[in-house]
């Protein structure tokens, strides 16, 4: 039967697609389904965070001219109301917003929004003197990279939970033998402790990078030269204004401009970031082959599905959804890295758009950072089945096998011993009839036959102390 005629559908208020704005109404992730697990950031990456640090700069600056002498001298309570704007309420920059939509200009209207608050103060003589001399990408090049290390600052903490956590693996399983693979292939034994600090380490060294790493800023003017602030107060000595109050800041001063602070040091910034995500991917991956081969178990938590269909699984879900938003993260990343190394003449516009995202960069990677951190949580080590999986095969240790009878002047061991074992299951019976039957002296077999999979694990237990020291 086909539709009735004249059929009108039920009233709904939402037909013309005007949805609340809400958790479950956002068109990103990070600001829907991930909301409670990036909300701390919100503060420092939003819209929010870059409009007061825009009027944070813009408010030092205008202390800075004072100090120079460019204005008169301020009293202290003129100074204190100053400091306060710093920590506009949350409803005053929402009007900032409402006067954008009439200027069109972001930057605008914040200068005009901290003139209202001027106006009818002490300070009314100075309205001329908020973004004196200035082009909006002086406020903008350092309120973004205000952005990106205030943000940073939020995330770190998480990646070394991560690395706290590795570090507690690799002191508690620094004895534990498994058998590493190279190529997916059976290699020779490693220790459970020794594969868990390679990454705590990895990660550490990045992350020390990155707090050491310096971002860089500008404050000279439309196009680098300083030209309206020299002509108008030549005696001032704005290179050296600009170099301590950019300093200030926390950043580098960098004199040498377009109208833009040319973005090398934000991508190397990026890139350092896009490391740790990279390694954490590799983590990730490496504990789902685990899991997948029941080397690692995970928690069965009463009232989770595992799957729609089959009952009995338990997926590794936290290292799949870390993997996939620090791709998210990373692709952002080498978009940005391609991007902004580009402007053209003096500066273009398409910068602008772009780095509006770096929030969304820290975002999606703290959101992978904790799913890590909950997956390392419900897993743990599977010891028995990985001291079967170490003696399952004997001819891992074929390589300690041949570099003994090396040293024992053995004719061509190597071709030997890949004669006898290449492509062969030994168990210990059959090893130990192996090593008996080889052409070699009572003493050498003597030794041969004491190797086992357990015993033949190197350095391994010492070189995860020296790491752990490391760490420390």
């Amino acid at each position: 039967m086909g539709p009735r005629k004249n059929f009108v559908p039920s009233e709904n208020k939402y037909m013309n697609n005007q949805l609340p704005f809400s958790e479950l109404t956002a068109i990103s992730p990070l600001d829907g389904r991930y909301r409670s697990k990036v909300q701390d950031l919100a503060p420092f990456v939003s819209e929010y965070a870059l409009i007061k640090f825009r009027i944070e700069i813009e408010i030092k600056y205008l202390l800075a001219l004072s100090e120079a002498g460019v204005t008169r001298e301020f009293t202290n309570e003129e100074k204190q109301k100053l400091q306060e704007l710093i920590d506009m309420s949350f409803n005053d920059i929402k009007k900032v917003k409402e006067i954008e939509a009439e200027t069109r200009h972001d930057v605008k209207a914040m200068e005009r929004t901290l003139r209202a608050h001027l106006e009818n103060t002490s300070l009314k003589d100075q309205l001329e003197m908020i973004h004196f001399g200035l082009t909006s990408e002086d406020v903008n090049n350092l309120s973004y990279r205000l952005i990106l290390k205030r943000g940073t600052e939020q995330i770190i903490p998480a990646v070394e939970e991560i690395i706290s956590s590795l570090s507690k693996w690799a002191e508690a399983y620094k004895e534990t033998p498994m058998l590493a693979r190279t190529h997916g292939q059976a290699a020779v034994p490693t220790t459970i402790g020794k594969e868990m600090v390679n990454f705590a380490v990895r990660l550490h060294r990045q992350i020390v990078k990155l707090k050491k790493q310096k971002l860089t800023g500008k404050l000279n003017g439309a196009v680098g030269n300083f030209n309206a602030l020299s002509f108008v107060y030549p005696n001032i000595d704005w290179l050296e204004f600009s170099e301590k109050f950019v300093s200030s800041l926390g950043f580098e001063p960098n004199l040498i401009t377009t109208q833009i602070n040319q973005y090398d040091d934000v991508v190397e910034y990026l890139q350092n970031i896009q490391r740790i995500n990279s390694i954490l991917i590799d983590f990730d991956q490496d504990m789902w082959r685990y899991v997948s081969d029941e080397w690692f178990v995970q928690v069965a938590k009463k009232g989770e599905v595992g799957s729609s269909t089959m009952p009995q699984k338990v997926n590794p879900i936290d290292f799949e959804n870390s993997e996939g938003n620090l791709g998210i993260a990373n692709g952002l990343i080498e978009s940005l890295s391609r991007k902004l190394l580009i402007s053209r003449l003096q500066r273009d516009l398409s910068d602008s758009t772009t780095i509006r995202n770096y929030g969304i960069i820290l975002g999606y990677s703290l959101v992978a950072y904790k799913s890590t951190t909950t997956g390392i949580g419900r897993v743990s080590p599977n010891v028995d089945k990985i001291k079967n999986s170490l003696n399952k095969d004997w001819t891992i240790l074929t390589e300690g096998v041949q570099t003994h009878l090396r040293k024992s002047k053995a004719n061509d061991p190597y071709s030997l011993i890949s004669s006898l074992s290449r492509g062969e299951k030994v168990d210990e019976q059959k090893w130990e009839e192996w090593i008996n039957n080889l052409s070699i002296s009572d003493e050498d077999k003597k030794q041969l036959s004491e190797l086992t999979p357990e015993k033949y694990i190197g350095l391994a237990v010492k070189l995860t102390e020296k790491a752990l020291e490391e760490l420390k």
